[in-house]
Formats: structure tokens, sequence, C-alpha cells
């Protein structure tokens, strides 16, 4: 199979088939609900802002895309970094509870929902690393 540029509608199906084929995340989110925007910010190769929506409920991706209009939807959770700090955080050398921490990146939502669901959120990481990614360079 193909690599899949970072970011992409292919990218992002792929996400969605991997998380709800994850026992580990299916137990590790079992009490989450909320919908996100991942937002991904112009750096380097990258020179447009990228909305990667999902909607996650109970250990389940409910739907996956990628979003031109931000305002088509309005979700729960805003998680956004520059492209620099996605990269290292789907490739497992940056964690993104501790990217929020360290302002690395913001998240607008309840972050204590986020906090009682740090395992759930190290699943959809080690999700993400099972996705065979190219990354523009």
């Amino acid at each position: 199979m193909a690599k899949l540029l970072f970011g992409s509608p292919e990218w992002t199906q792929a996400l969605h088939d991997e998380l709800n084929h994850s026992p580990a995340y299916e137990q590790a989110a079992k009490n989450w609900e909320g919908d996100f925007y991942f937002v991904i910010e112009p750096e380097g190769p990258v020179t447009e802002t990228t909305y990667l929506y999902m909607d996650l409920w109970h250990g389940k991706s409910r739907d996956a895309r990628v979003i031109q209009d931000p305002s088509q939807k309005n979700p729960a959770f805003i998680m956004s970094g520059k492209y620099s700090k996605w990269k290292k955080v789907v490739t497992s050398q940056l964690d993104p509870i501790q990217a929020l921490m360290t302002g690395q990146m913001k998240l607008k939502g309840n972050m204590v929902m986020v906090m009682k669901n740090v395992k759930a959120a190290q699943e959809i990481v080690r999700a993400c690393t099972r996705i065979d990614t190219d990354f523009p360079a």
C-alpha cells in the first residue's frame, strides 16, 4: 500500500478505520464523548491550515474527514498546533498531553475531560503510528 500524505482525506479515513479496528482505543475511550477539530497550522512545506474533523464517541470514530470551511462544524474540542509539532505527535516523538501542557499545542474545550482520558489520546497517537505516512518536506 502506498504511503498516505499526512492531513489528506485518505490519511484521515485511514485513522478513522484504524481507531474503529482498535480494541485498545475502544477500551481507553469508552467514556469519551466529543468531536474534534485537529488544526494543522502552516509551517515550512505546509502553506495552508488543515482542519481534520473527527467525531469520537465511546471508543469509536463516527466520522472523520478534512473540512474546508471550519464554520461547517462546531466541535466540542479544537486542538491546534504548527505542522512540525503535529508531525512529532503522530510519529510518537511528542506526547500530545505534554505538548498541551508546555504550550507547544493549544486546546479549546474541556481540559478536565481530556485529562481524564489521557489513555484515549495515547491510543489515537498509537493508531497514527500504524498508518504508513508520508510527510510534506
